[in-house]
């Protein structure tokens, strides 16, 4: 028996749907299909039906599923037993954006040295569209930015999203009230580097309020971002979970204008059949969560699991 194609058989029980499998599984439903209909041969039982409400075990597929479970459980076990994580060696290359090196790329990076701590590990910053450029290429393993990539050979997941705002020092000028978006485009407006995601986001808010030709200064560092901030430069277009620490010390302010940019999403995506790549991505998940859970949603919404 094949424990590919029990596995196969598994995960339509539990997702209840071909088309979900094979997106999970990353082949095509025709595969998931045939998979399912080899396995039913040599069972010699149905194990599905099909009707216009999704996919359902029949009684013979709830008593293989149990058992299913188990065989695949049991070759778990086998596996991790034959090679721990910490054994394994070898590099990874991760590309990260500015964002995420701000927020929670230190308990990242420290969840891999702990599992995997004879693996070389290659970080490189970078905005966004040169990161994802990077991993087309093949320069990349891995890289945390914005875009869902729609590529056969690789794979994106939704991490989560970072709530945007417009944010000013405490004692500048532009700590005031704003009627509305219209207005605050008069003043100088600090966000990311040109033709990124947040930087077209705010251009178009703009322009749908009737603002054409917004002062919009774009930087490609966080960090010089936030400085200018507090030096009184203008206001910025960024998530305030950049600078939560300099709000709760009411260095800086987040202004109270309900019109704002989109949420920046962060996005996880990979080259299929790179060695340990897969496991990372799960370790990204699991510490995103925990970041979410720290820092609660107004800084970081967490996407629905996948």
């Amino acid at each position: 028996m094949n424990l590919k194609f029990l596995e196969t058989f598994v995960w339509v029980a539990r997702l209840k749907s071909f088309s979900h499998t094979a997106e999970k599984l990353f082949t095509t439903q025709a595969a998931i299909s045939s998979r399912i209909a080899v396995l039913e041969g040599e069972l010699g039982v149905k194990l599905f039906l099909r009707d216009s409400r999704g996919v359902s075990l029949t009684p013979e597929g709830v008593k293989v599923l149990e058992h299913a479970e188990q065989m695949l459980d049991t070759l778990q076990v086998l596996k991790q037993s034959i090679q721990a994580p910490s054994s394994k060696v070898g590099r990874v290359r991760i590309g990260v954006m500015d964002t995420v090196i701000h927020t929670w790329l230190s308990p990242l990076v420290a969840e891999m040295m702990d599992h995997y701590p004879q693996v070389e590990i290659e970080l490189v910053a970078d905005t966004s569209l040169n990161l994802c450029d990077q991993l087309q290429k093949g320069f990349l393993d891995l890289v945390l930015q914005t875009d869902l990539l729609r590529q056969e050979s690789i794979r994106s997941l939704e991490l989560a999203s970072y709530p945007m705002g417009w944010i000013a020092a405490s004692n500048s000028i532009y700590n005031r009230d704003y009627a509305n978006v219209a207005e605050l485009a008069r003043e100088r407006i600090v966000t990311y580097s040109k033709n990124s995601l947040p930087h077209q986001q705010v251009l178009s808010l703009m322009q749908a309020n009737g603002v054409l030709a917004p002062r919009l200064n774009c930087v490609n560092s966080v960090s010089a971002i936030t400085r200018l901030l507090r030096d009184g430069f203008g206001i910025g277009a960024l998530p305030p979970v950049l600078v939560r620490e300099e709000l709760a010390r009411g260095e800086l302010t987040l202004l109270a204008i309900e019109q704002r940019p989109p949420n920046l999403q962060v996005v996880v995506s990979w080259r299929v059949g790179v060695e340990l790549v897969e496991d990372i991505v799960e370790l990204c998940q699991r510490v995103v969560q925990r970041y979410g859970q720290k820092v609660g949603a107004d800084y970081l919404v967490l996407s629905e699991p996948q």
